[in-house]
C-alpha cells in the first residue's frame, strides 16, 4: 500500500515511513500534484473534506494525533505493516534504505556505532543519511507497541 500524505499529516507520514509504508509527503501540494499521485495508485491522506471528496481513493483523517490517525488508519484501511518492513526506508526523502558498506559506515557514524553494529548500519543513497538500530529506534519501537502495532 502507498500514500500521499497532505501537508497537515507531517508526522503521520514519518511514522508511516516507520512501518515501511511507501508515503510522498510535501509541505505544499498544487492540484496537478495530488492529481498525479492519486493516478499513481497511492491512497491519499488528508484532513480536508473537500481535498477527500474529490478523489476516490482518499481517506479522511479526524485526529489531530499521529496514534490516534494511525489506529484510524488500522479501521478504515485494515493497516496491519509486517513488522520486518519497519524501519527500512528513509524518514526524510521515503526512499528504500541499504545496508552500508563497513568502511563507509565507520567514517559517517559515531565511532562507538561502528562497534556496536556496524552490520545494522543502514544509509539512504538518496540523501545519504545513515540509520542505525540505537536508542532512538528502541523508543520507537516502544511508541508503536504502545499504538499497538
Amino acid at each position: 500500500m502507498k500514500f500521499a500524505a497532505d501537508s497537515m499529516l507531517g508526522r503521520l507520514a514519518k511514522w508511516l515511513r516507520v512501518l515501511g509504508y511507501d508515503t510522498h509527503y510535501r509541505g505544499y501540494y498544487g492540484p496537478a500534484v495530488i492529481n498525479q499521485l492519486a493516478a499513481e495508485g497511492r491512497c491519499l491522506l488528508s484532513r480536508q473534506r473537500k481535498t477527500v471528496d474529490l478523489h476516490h481513493n482518499a481517506v479522511l483523517l479526524n485526529s489531530n494525533h499521529v496514534g490516534e490517525q494511525l489506529d484510524e488508519l488500522k479501521k478504515k484501511l485494515h493497516l496491519s505493516p509486517d513488522r520486518s518492513q519497519w524501519f527500512t526506508r528513509c524518514l526524510i526523502c521515503n526512499v528504500l534504505l541499504r545496508k552500508a558498506q563497513k568502511d563507509e559506515a565507520r567514517e559517517n557514524v559515531p565511532e562507538y556505532v561502528s562497534y556496536q553494529n556496524v552490520s545494522g548500519i543502514r544509509f539512504c543513497p538518496s540523501c545519504g543519511r545513515y540509520y542505525w538500530p540505537g536508542s532512538h529506534r528502541q523508543r520507537m519501537v516502544k511508541q508503536l507497541e504502545q499504538w499497538e502495532f
